[in-house]
C-alpha cells in the first residue's frame, strides 16, 4: 500500500485531543517552572529550570509525528499544543506559538532526516536529538544562553538532551506503543 500525505477525520480529531491534552500540560507546568527558576537561582543554577522541563513543553511534536507518520504532523503537532496553551492564558502569551513552531521545525528535523520512512527508535532519537540541538540555539538568541560560560552552557545542553530523550522520546514511544494497543492508530502503511 502507498504512503499518502493525506489527512483524515480520524487524524484530525486524534491530533486535536493531543494539542489540547499537551497544551493544558504546557499550561499547567508554567508555575513549576517559576518555582524551579526561583529555587535554582540562588545557586546559580536558574536558567536550568527551563532545560529540565524542557523534554515535556516538546513532547506534542515527537508524538504527532510518531504517531501519524506523516510530513509536517511534527510541527503542527507542537504548534496546535502552544496555540492551546497561549488560550489557557500561558505566561508566555502569543510568543508561545514562535516556540512552538521552533520546536515542532527541530522534531520535524529528526523525521525529515530518514526520509519519513524510519518509525522507530532511530527517527525518534534523531528526532530527540534535533530537537534539542535547535531549541538549544533557539534559547541562545531568545533567552540570552550565548553570555553564559563555557561550562555552564554544556550542562544546560546535557541537562535539555536528557530531559528531551526522557520525555519526548521514552515516554512518546511508551504513549504510542500503548495506543498501538488500542487499535486506535490505524496503520495504513507497513
Amino acid at each position: 500500500m502507498s504512503k499518502t500525505n493525506a489527512w483524515h477525520l480520524r487524524d484530525i480529531i486524534l491530533l486535536t485531543l493531543i494539542a489540547i491534552f499537551f497544551g493544558v500540560i504546557y499550561w499547567v507546568i508554567g508555575p513549576l517552572y517559576n518555582l524551579l527558576t526561583v529555587a535554582l537561582t540562588p545557586v546559580g543554577l536558574g536558567p536550568a529550570a527551563n532545560d529540565i522541563l524542557i523534554g515535556v513543553w516538546v513532547m506534542a511534536g515527537p508524538l504527532a509525528g510518531y504517531v501519524f507518520r506523516k510530513v509536517g504532523a511534527a510541527t503542527l503537532g507542537e504548534f496546535l499544543g502552544a496555540v492551546v496553551e497561549m488560550f489557557f492564558g500561558g505566561q508566555w502569551g502569543a510568543s508561545t506559538m514562535i516556540s512552538g513552531v521552533i520546536q515542532g521545525l527541530g522534531s520535524e528535523l529528526g523525521f525529515a532526516l530518514t526520509g519519513y520512512k524510519r518509525y522507530d527508535w532511530t527517527s525518534l532519537g534523531l528526532s530527540v536529538v534535533t530537537t534539542t540541538i535547535v531549541t538549544f540555539g533557539w534559547d541562545l538568541f531568545r533567552n540570552g544562553y550565548a553570555a553564559y560560560h563555557i561550562g555552564l552552557l554544556v550542562a544546560l545542553f546535557v541537562i535539555r538532551l536528557a530531559s528531551t530523550f526522557i520525555f519526548a522520546g521514552v515516554l512518546t514511544r511508551a504513549i504510542t506503543n500503548l495506543l498501538d494497543r488500542t487499535h486506535l492508530l490505524n496503520r495504513r502503511s507497513a
